[in-house]
């Protein structure tokens, strides 16, 4: 059984060389085996039409609650700056726009917040999950904030970003070879719309106006360079640009 393993290993090395460690633990499970059968060989053709290699792959994913949709910016490791490689649409929804701040409240979180987790065993298919609650979350939450928030397949939610188990086995894919490929920190951001300052004014009498004002800075950045923004997180649960 161990002899037989280490076969499979191997042959998966030699069909996407590199860096090849955690794309290896990954191929162990079945369901990412059969994604990148499936997936990704029109993945990479994909890429190198946008001029990425996929040894050099770095992601950035952007949420939007308004239009229900995830974007995927890509780029070559190194300065350059990102370019939308494609987007998924959300198959489901729960809550309201504004922020997540209590277990239970069926909301979608909205900020900064990065994949911490790679769940190939996922209830619904393949998962990716993200590291809320962060500092933001943590200043300005209710005693219990909850927890456990991804990205996964199928169309249900309560607070999860589920895209069907079709985009989720790209997603995933994607999400596994930026990490082979060195990038140890994939960055996620949700916002409820457009932080543009027309989209932002006209809701002014939304309970949330204070809180998305200071989140504002993080999306006009992105889409004034094409960068990640240098932002933290201050005590007061602001995103500030350093």
């Amino acid at each position: 059984m161990h002899a037989l393993l280490l076969l499979v290993l191997l042959s998966l090395v030699d069909l996407f060389p590199g860096n090849t460690s955690f794309r290896q633990e990954q191929q162990v499970f079945p369901r990412v085996r059969a994604a990148y059968a499936n997936r990704w060989p029109g993945l990479q053709m994909a890429l190198r039409r946008q001029h990425i290699n996929p040894a050099q792959l770095q992601v950035y994913l952007r949420v939007f609650k308004i239009g229900k949709r995830v974007e995927v910016w890509a780029h070559n490791r190194g300065p350059e700056p990102f370019r939308l490689f494609c987007q998924y649409t959300l198959a489901g929804t729960s809550g309201t726009l504004g922020p997540k701040r209590r277990a239970g409240d069926g909301q979608v979180p909205e900020g900064c917040y990065r994949i911490n987790r790679f769940n190939p065993n996922s209830l619904y298919h393949l998962s990716l999950g993200l590291d809320y609650p962060n500092a933001a979350d943590l200043a300005l939450h209710e005693p219990a904030p909850g927890g456990d928030i991804f990205i996964h397949g199928s169309n249900v939610t309560v607070g999860c970003l589920p895209i069907t188990n079709a985009c989720i086995e790209e997603l995933y894919i994607l999400a596994v070879e930026a990490r082979a490929a060195g990038q140890q920190e994939i960055p996620v951001h949700i916002f409820p719309f457009a932080l543009n300052s027309t989209d932002l004014d006209a809701r002014w009498a939304s309970p949330h106006y204070e809180f998305w004002k200071r989140l504002a800075p993080v999306f006009t950045y992105f889409e004034q360079y094409h960068r990640l923004p240098p932002a933290q997180i201050d005590s007061a649960g602001s995103y500030r640009l350093r």
